[in-house]
């Protein structure tokens, strides 16, 4: 009887948690998240390239949360003999070691030595980082290909092969597939974040002192004033292959924000954001850098390497939404 009794609580456990899995899993279609497919999207390749980078961060380690809470009231059921102050103390439990620091946690329950956890940790960010690489390329193909749409439509309409009216109505088209675009781009930041500060906690448990360094390295520093030393245009991302989104004149001031290898993240006066080559501007006084980050294999070192390029992702994204403005009108 206790047998019996046992074998379907096993099989409820088992169900609660592939129900859990499932929900975690089935929130959103790919034709609810970037529409069904059209001929006349001549980017389409590149959304369906982003959207497939986000189902790696869709797999959310915040998942651990909802599964350790189940888990964790079938086994106290189990092993409480289903008394409910049992179950209540398995789900707390549960829940407890899926928040914040469910990932280690979970890898805790597998292992204690230090030396495997910390090459674990170190495997994982490693994959982690590679697939940010793929999601930023991915974004910066997209982001291109649709601020050429834009600037092709533009071409047409100043030549005379479309109308003013034509122009308009096929920009707000591109405006809209555009602000879906940005849309699946957020979701999939938002995604990398969840997913960083559980990297960024186990790294603090493997090598004390990681989030002091990580605390630095994410400060920002202060903006600084510059004054543009001779016209140039300001580009959707830090290469000269990038899309223009606004043009500097001689003498021009602007607000510098950060600097990426040779260019800086200006802002006009007028609120357009872009990067321009650091070159060409006469910063007041030193002009500001992003903070030095720890190098190497090591569990700090990757993890310092993921906030950076987690926070370049998301600084491509906010640039290029405020870039929508001016990308696709017929007056830019």
């Amino acid at each position: 009887m206790r047998a019996t009794s046992l074998r379907l609580r096993l099989r409820q456990g088992v169900s609660a948690l592939v129900v859990v899995a499932m929900l975690g899993g089935c929130v959103t279609t790919q034709a609810q998240r970037i529409g069904p497919d059209d001929p006349a999207d001549t980017c389409r390749q590149y959304v369906v390239a982003l959207d497939s980078t986000g189902n790696f961060f869709a797999e959310d380690m915040i998942k651990g949360a909802l599964i350790g809470a189940v888990g964790g009231a079938v086994l106290g059921g189990l092993f409480g003999g289903g008394r409910g102050s049992a179950i209540a103390i398995g789900a707390a439990t549960g829940a407890a070691a899926g928040a914040a620091t469910g990932y280690i946690y979970a890898l805790q329950q597998q292992s204690r030595d230090q030396a495997v956890l910390a090459g674990r940790v170190s495997t994982d960010l490693s994959k982690e980082n590679a697939e940010i690489d793929r999601t930023q390329l991915a974004f910066d193909q997209l982001s291109d290909c649709r601020f050429r749409q834009a600037q092709a439509v533009r071409a047409d309409v100043a030549a005379g092969r479309l109308t003013r009216d034509q122009g308009q109505a096929r920009l707000a088209q591109l405006r809209g597939w555009w602000n879906r675009d940005i849309a699946l781009a957020r979701q999939i930041n938002e995604k990398m974040a969840t997913r960083g500060a559980e990297y960024e906690t186990a790294a603090e448990t493997l090598s004390p002192g990681t989030k002091d360094v990580i605390a630095q390295q994410k400060a920002a520093p202060p903006p600084r004033r510059a004054v543009v030393r001779r016209a140039t245009p300001v580009l959707l991302r830090p290469d000269p292959a990038a899309p223009q989104v606004a043009a500097l004149g001689a003498r021009e001031q602007v607000t510098v924000a950060r600097s990426q290898g040779s260019y800086a993240l200006v802002e006009t006066s007028a609120g357009a954001r872009g990067y321009a080559p650091a070159g060409t501007l006469q910063v007041e006084g030193r002009a500001p850098t992003r903070a030095a980050q720890p190098a190497g294999s090591d569990v700090r070192g990757l993890a310092a390497t993921n906030v950076a390029k987690r926070d370049n992702f998301a600084t491509s994204v906010q640039v290029a939404e405020a870039a929508t403005g001016s990308g696709f009108e017929l007056t830019s």
